[in-house]
Order: structure tokens, then sequence, then C-alpha cells
């Protein structure tokens, strides 16, 4: 643990680098287009989530394939790490599948990057969508080069409507549909305005992939310019996040973030008799003379998580009025 927190500046980078230049899309979807559903880190508790997601997909008009291990259990993951990254190579290589959706989070993720040829990510660029655990497969995508999205899994589109809002927002990505989001204010703000290519994820799961200089964005050059910088969590504590935080400021990796999006903490272990987690992050943050904005909706509040494309420019303005971050 101690080791994971010292290195998750190093992780923070992520997307940062492998090729000199920006991060590109993969190909946006059309009608018809197949996605994959499967599991790239821990088994779905119910395989209605697969199967219920694909039904709201097709409704969209897409092919959909569900993985046939989908519900696989090994040691707590949806298969062995060979199983789970075979199957994610095979839809990586298939070129009727544009996007691959993880059924859910959990753990797993980040033991499949080593199983990954090096240039596989680079060669065949398909839209990945997941958040939590999968962070360690957008870190990857970001550091090939691709972007990827940031955003609500089976689970979540299993019990949603044909219209639902936050459903249809990444539907909307995946068509090639650019978001511009607002948030309200936040009393903790630090207004201004910035550009930058946004990157970031879960906390610990970036800290988890810390120092792998194939797979963390921190050691590659595939993001020229500044960053626009998100993170979120659920279960934590503030000690261990005060203290990521720190290593992030002493590996002076605030150099080149221009402005830093707080997601939602959820279910976290109070300490240090801080009012709330927001109030601790901003005493940390507090000489950091860029835009932060607290509360942003994105995190495992999944009633509102926004879905954010990983490794686009953005512009973030932090106003007294409102938030806005506009993916245009």
């Amino acid at each position: 643990m101690i080791r994971q927190i010292i290195t998750f500046a190093a992780a923070l980078a992520v997307s940062l680098t492998a090729l000199a230049g920006t991060p590109v899309a993969p190909a946006f979807l059309k009608p018809g287009d197949k996605i994959a559903i499967m599991s790239l880190a821990s088994t779905p508790g119910n395989v209605k989530y697969a199967d219920k997601a694909a039904d709201l997909l097709r409704q969209w008009g897409f092919t959909v394939e569900v993985s046939t291990h989908v519900m696989d259990r090994y040691h707590g993951y949806a298969g062995s790490d060979k199983v789970r990254a075979a199957e994610l190579m095979k839809y990586l290589r298939d070129p009727e599948v544009k996007a691959i959706i993880s059924t859910r989070g959990g753990y797993g993720s980040a033991q499949l990057l080593s199983l990954i040829p090096s240039d596989t990510l680079r060669r065949y660029p398909k839209w990945i969508v997941g958040y939590s655990d999968i962070t360690s497969m957008h870190s990857a995508q970001v550091a090939a080069g691709n972007m990827s999205i940031h955003g609500n899994m089976g689970g979540y589109l299993s019990s949603a409507t044909v219209d639902d809002r936050q459903a249809v927002m990444m539907k909307d990505i995946l068509l090639g549909k650019m978001p511009t989001y607002t948030a309200a204010a936040n009393a903790l703000n630090h207004n201004g305005k910035a550009k930058g290519t946004l990157v970031g994820g879960n906390m610990y799961v970036m800290s988890k992939i810390a120092g792998s200089e194939e797979f963390d964005f921190l050691y590659g050059n595939n993001v020229d310019g500044d960053l626009i910088l998100f993170f979120e969590d659920v279960s934590e504590t503030m000690p261990h996040v005060a203290a990521m935080l720190q290593q992030m400021k002493l590996r002076g990796f605030f150099k080149r973030v221009k402005g830093i999006i707080v997601g939602r903490f959820t279910d976290y272990k109070t300490g240090y008799d801080y009012r709330d987690m927001n109030e601790m992050i901003h005493e940390m943050l507090g000489d950091v003379n860029i835009p932060v904005c607290y509360d942003f909706p994105t995190g495992h509040d999944e009633s509102y998580n926004l879905p954010l494309i990983e490794g686009h420019k953005v512009t973030l303005d932090v106003s007294p009025l409102q938030v806005t971050l506009d993916f245009k």
C-alpha cells in the first residue's frame, strides 16, 4: 500500500507518452456496428447485466456480442488473467467490433496490461467503456495514443431505458457527438479557465499501475502540452488520499496540469477532523494556482456519472456561477 501511494503521482500522468502527438479518437460508430460486452475485471453479480445491456444497445440499432466468458469466476476475477486477455485481444483484432463495454469494474484489469503486446492497442484502436478498475485500460489506451470513455458500464445499462439521459450521452459519444457539460458551482472552487488533454480516473487504480513505462502516461510522449486532470474514488480514507496528493506535489506533477476536476468521493472514511473529503483536498491543493472544481459528477455514484473522454482536448471553465467542461 505504501509503495502504491508513493508512486501515485507517476500514475497520474497516464496517457502522457509513447508516441509524440495527441491521442486520436477510434472510429466512431454507425447503426449496425458491433459492440462487444465482456468482463475486463470482476464477475458481474448477474448475467442479466450483460444480457439486458445488450438489449438496450440493440434498441439503439447496434449489433452486440456478449462474451461467453462474461460470468467466469477465478479467484474473484471474471476468469484468469490469460482468459480475459485473450478475450480482449480477440475483440481488439476483430474488424467488426467497434467498441468494447465492460460489465463492471472491481479488480483485475491491470493484470491484463502485461499480457497485451505493446503495439496491439495502437494497431487496433477501439472504444473501451468503463470506469473504476477499468481506469487501467483507459491509461493503456491513452498511452497508446487512443481516446477512451470513462463512464457507466453494463450494470447501469442493464437497467437504463432507451432514452436514459446518461446512457444516451454515452451513445452520442460513440456516434461522434462531443458533449459540453455544466455542473453546479462549489464554494471551494478556484475559478479560472484552462485548456488541455483530459486524463485521470480512479485514484487507487492509477496507483496500481504507476511505474509502467508501457502503460503509464507519465513515461510516454503521446500527449503533448497541458493536461486537465480528474480523479475520484470510493471507500478510501482521508489519510491515503492526502498522501497521494502530497506525492503528486513532491514529484512536480502539477507543472503540466492546468486544471483539476475533483470528482465524487463516495463511502469514504473520515479522518483528520475535516468536514468532508472536499475540504481536505482543498487544503492540500491550496497553493495550486489553477482552476479547480469540486464535486463534479464523475465517480461511483452511477445516478450521475457523466461519460468523460480520456485523451480528448477539453476546455475547463470554473466560474462563480457554474462549471463548464467542453469537449468541442
